[in-house]
């Protein structure tokens, strides 16, 4: 028995050599043909997952592009309308007051129209006034002429006369 058991502890060197050359062309072959395409595929899928991050960075940052020009658009189109808004309040006021100056403008001519009618009318009273006056006065000396008055008669006609033109006037 002892003999069997040392046996089974000896080690041969040519069946070891074997195995561990065996190891080595086991492990270069598991490497060539199973290691090497696996990374192969790892790899390809690496650079497929780096791609996709890449391209979702990239549109990431083009959505945030547009966002901010969406934004910058949006306060231009405020501010734009905030503009026209305020011209239109501009214009409005303008015109109102040039209405007004107008309105104005067209109360003072009429206004001097009417004042020239009165102006007229009271210049055409006074000359009626003045040809009814003549004619008081050609009345009066018509009457001196018919009959010769006294001193007293001719200063009450003369008075009459003064009191009628006073009147008209």
């Amino acid at each position: 028995m002892s003999n069997g058991t040392q046996e089974l502890v000896t080690i041969i060197p040519w069946t070891f050599i074997a195995q561990i050359l065996n190891l080595f062309i086991q492990v270069y072959l598991i490497k060539r043909f199973l290691f090497k395409p696996i990374n192969e595929v790892l790899e390809k899928r690496r650079q497929l997952a780096d791609q996709e991050i890449k391209e979702a960075r990239e549109a990431k940052e083009a959505a945030d592009s547009l966002k901010v020009q969406y934004e910058e658009g949006l306060a231009g189109a405020k501010a734009e309308a905030a503009q026209i808004v305020q011209s239109a309040q501009k214009e409005a006021q303008i015109k109102a007051d040039e209405t007004l100056k107008q309105a104005q403008e067209l109360a003072a001519g009429i206004r001097r129209k009417a004042e020239a009618d009165i102006a007229q009318e009271k210049k055409k009273a006074i000359n009626e006034v003045k040809d009814e006056i003549g004619g008081l006065a050609m009345d009066i000396a018509g009457k001196v002429v018919e009959k010769e008055i006294n001193e007293a008669d001719h200063k009450k006609l003369i008075d009459e006369f003064i009191k009628n033109v006073g009147e008209a006037s």
